[in-house]
């Protein structure tokens, strides 16, 4: 017997309460067959932020990690997606690796997470040889980009240029004018640079970093679109997308 409407797979989506966009963007991506079921980790929403505040959060985030899953293991999920993405960077390689072992010890299951999957993406557009120089886009503080920085420098990427965005609270990440994000793209941007990635999963760039992708002639990848291209490709799911850029309807 198998789920009526995830007959291939039901997916656990975990997310902070405060994100509003991984939800409806997962939702987008999601073929037929496939279910998201997603789970609140509980986290009050800062009004305004430092590094301090930024990384104290980004804390109480991965505190309440245990409580999530263990609410979105009651409906029987077959695999996880994890739907923020600073808790997969801070720490490096090493701090990832421990975290994806601490929720399969807990859960038993899998888990796409979004640090991981950038770079399984960016090694599927030719990384292991090819597009290893990069510039990268967040809605977070400088101590918060340091995390990210490390760990793409870690998987051999050479970080050109980074911007952080410096959201004033979580729920601010989702409100970001595509103007504002655009604008910043083309900062990235350079001869330099061999692709550009946008990492925060409640900013809103699934469609955004798509038009990009075409309009800059190289690969822009959105962290969500990564993450649950990710997951449906860990899946044995090699269903093709049009509308998301050359991720998902290329690799």
């Amino acid at each position: 017997m198998t789920d009526v409407l995830g007959w291939r797979k039901v997916f656990a989506v975990i997310g902070p309460s405060t994100n509003t966009v991984v939800q409806p963007d997962m939702e987008a991506l999601r073929p037929p067959g496939v279910t998201n079921q997603y789970r609140d980790i509980y986290v009050e929403n800062p009004k305004a932020l430092s590094d301090a505040d930024f990384m104290a959060g980004a804390a109480r985030i991965s505190e309440g990690m245990q409580d999530a899953l263990r609410t979105a293991m009651t409906c029987a999920p077959d695999y996880l997606v994890l739907g923020v993405s600073a808790i997969s960077f801070i720490g490096g390689r090493a701090g990832c690796d421990a975290f994806v072992e601490q929720v399969h010890d807990f859960t038993g299951l899998a888990i796409s997470v979004g640090s991981r999957a950038v770079v399984a993406a960016l090694n599927a557009h030719g990384g292991q040889t090819r597009r290893r120089r990069i510039a990268f886009l967040s809605p977070y503080y400088p101590a918060a980009n340091a995390h990210v920085r490390g760990f793409f420098e870690e998987h051999g990427f050479e970080v050109k240029r980074d911007i952080c965005l410096r959201c004033t609270s979580w729920t601010d990440i989702a409100r970001q004018p595509e103007s504002r994000l655009w604008q910043a793209l083309q900062e990235l941007d350079g001869d330099d640079v061999d692709a550009i990635v946008q990492v925060g999963t409640n900013l809103s760039m699934v469609r955004l970093a798509a038009q990009a992708e075409a309009r800059l002639g190289k690969p822009v990848i959105a962290i969500n679109t990564a993450t649950y291209w990710h997951a449906l490709r860990a899946n044995g799911m090699a269903d093709r997308m049009d509308g998301f850029g050359s991720l998902l309807s290329a690799f």
